[in-house]
């Protein structure tokens, strides 16, 4: 199967490398990219103690290119969403790493329930922007203490209509991979998408998230498949 990987860059590569192994045809599409503010990150990682929390994978890589610095952490207690995330900051170094499934809530939530949450110690969340808060929010209704530092940012790629053109106007992928609901949105928002949303009719999109899956337009929400856990195999399992 031909399919369309909206990824950034360089886990949209490993992706495309895992699609290939299966099989399937990897089509490129890159909407953001990640710019890594380091310093804000070992800033607060020296100003505090206690646990670390992750959303993103994209938090560790803002850290590893520093291993020097980053050693005198990596036996805080990590905690963070997804296998995947998890297993990135288990490469990194970090010793005692505890992965949830689900989103940002249920990150708070495992949280809550450990000892590190009930020390009243502040727990670093390593954040990028934009994002969503659902972790945030949750930790705050549970009771948990956050220090905030973002570490990277997403910018917007420039993407070129000839990009889009070649990419539908030969044969259209069969899948489309959906990682976020920013990516989701902004695809979505592209002129050329926008107002040819007919071209997408029998493409299948695959979304990693109930909440990746409601930026996909009403009419193309009978082609939507989300993944039951929020993890890249169980997503291209879909395929």
């Amino acid at each position: 199967m031909r399919v369309l990987v909206t990824r950034p860059p360089q886990p949209g590569a490993r992706t495309a490398q895992r699609l290939a192994a299966m099989g399937h045809e990897p089509l490129m599409l890159p909407l953001f990219e990640p710019l890594h503010d380091a310093e804000k990150a070992f800033a607060a990682l020296a100003d505090t103690r206690g646990p670390v929390a992750v959303t993103s994978a994209e938090a560790i890589r803002a850290v590893t290119g520093r291993p020097g610095d980053l050693a005198p952490h990596l036996n805080r207690p990590l905690y963070a969403v997804g296998d995947a995330t998890a297993e990135e900051a288990r490469t990194a170094g970090f010793a005692s790493v505890t992965a949830s499934s689900g989103n940002g809530a249920d990150l708070a939530t495992l949280i809550a329930g450990q000892p590190a949450g009930q020390t009243g110690i502040p727990i670093l969340y390593l954040a990028g922007a934009p994002r969503a808060e659902t972790f945030e929010t949750r930790a705050k209704a549970l009771g948990l203490t956050l220090t905030v530092a973002e570490c990277y940012r997403m910018r917007p790629l420039d993407v070129p209509v000839e990009i889009l053109r070649t990419i539908f106007a030969t044969e259209a992928p069969d899948a489309i991979l959906f990682y976020s609901r920013q990516t989701a949105e902004r695809f979505f928002a592209l002129h050329e998408i926008s107002t040819h949303l007919d071209a997408l009719i029998g493409i299948r999109l695959l979304c990693l998230s109930r909440t990746v899956a409601d930026a996909v337009p009403p009419e193309l929400q009978g082609h939507v498949t989300i993944a039951e856990t929020p993890d890249e195999t169980i997503l291209l399992s879909l395929i």
